[in-house]
């Protein structure tokens, strides 16, 4: 029976011996559903959905680490791998989602009912998404030293409550759009056709999950070492791989390639005058 070893400086890294089945369960789940944005990306060749295929492949390789780290619970680089990578993957989704807002009120010519305006939309979420990243990854990094896990976990909760402020200012802004779009339709929301306010349900079903998923991570990191969300697993896929995964098959069912035409039409429209 394989048992819960420290490092060799008595440091445990786990509070627990990962489950290698729901270790392979999501790393077949998020397999397949990246293997399908993939495909979607080179077919439509897209590239701003590009961090959420990239997004995928991180998951994949944090949920492979947890599968690797079953027996070696006292060794490094599979916790490492792990806590970096699950850790980041949320952040390249975010990123993918505050470009399609942008190319949401674009297709219905609504650049007048965005509270920020839209040629700095992409610019500043997207900022600050990479000043998250950044934050995130450095503190992950530290964590993994038994003398600095302390200040890496105070790093990544800082990391993690950016990442929510600048959610909750990216749902706002959506929010304030689409009240404005609803009470005065453009005419192209009307009769261009632009399937706006499917896509605009998809950003925010899969905001809420970035959003949920990240305020576990604060709770889980605030509470501490001696917290329960991090003595135990189960919490890390109820609340952070399930809502990541409802995420990605949103994304995927509703993808914003079928925005690009009317964005084409749009930018001709406005050649012409």
């Amino acid at each position: 029976m394989v048992k819960l070893e420290p490092m060799t400086n008595g440091y445990y890294l786990w509070h627990y011996v990962p489950s290698i089945a729901a270790g392979v369960i999501f790393t077949v789940l998020f397999f397949a559903i990246t293997a399908f944005h993939s495909w979607k990306l080179f077919k439509t060749k897209d590239r701003f959905t590009f961090p959420f295929a990239i997004g995928g492949l991180f998951e994949i390789i944090g949920y492979a680490a947890r599968v690797a780290a079953h027996g070696k619970t006292g060794e490094l680089m599979p916790y490492v791998i792990q806590s970096v990578f699950l850790l980041l993957a949320p952040i390249l989704f975010a990123a993918a989602v505050y470009m399609v807002l942008a190319r949401i009120i674009r297709s219905v010519n609504a650049e007048q009912y965005s509270p920020i305006r839209i040629n700095w939309v992409t610019k500043i979420f997207v900022g600050c998404d990479i000043l998250t990243f950044l934050i995130q990854g450095s503190g992950a990094g530290m964590m993994a030293e038994s003398s600095m896990s302390k200040m890496g976990k105070n790093i990544v909760l800082a990391g993690l409550i950016l990442q929510i402020l600048t959610f909750v200012l990216f749902l706002v802004t959506a929010i304030v759009f689409d009240i404005r779009m609803r009470a005065n339709p453009t005419l192209e929301a009307t009769q261009g056709g632009s399937p706006w306010k499917k896509h605009l349900l998809s950003l925010y079903t899969v905001s809420s999950m970035i959003l949920l998923r990240s305020v576990f991570r604060v709770i889980e990191y605030g509470l501490g070492n001696d917290g329960y969300l991090l003595a135990n697993e189960w919490p890390t896929y109820v609340l952070d791989a399930v809502p990541m995964f409802i995420a990605m098959i949103c994304f995927a069912y509703w993808y914003p390639s079928e925005l690009q035409p009317f964005l084409v039409k749009s930018e001709l429209e406005v050649a012409s005058v």
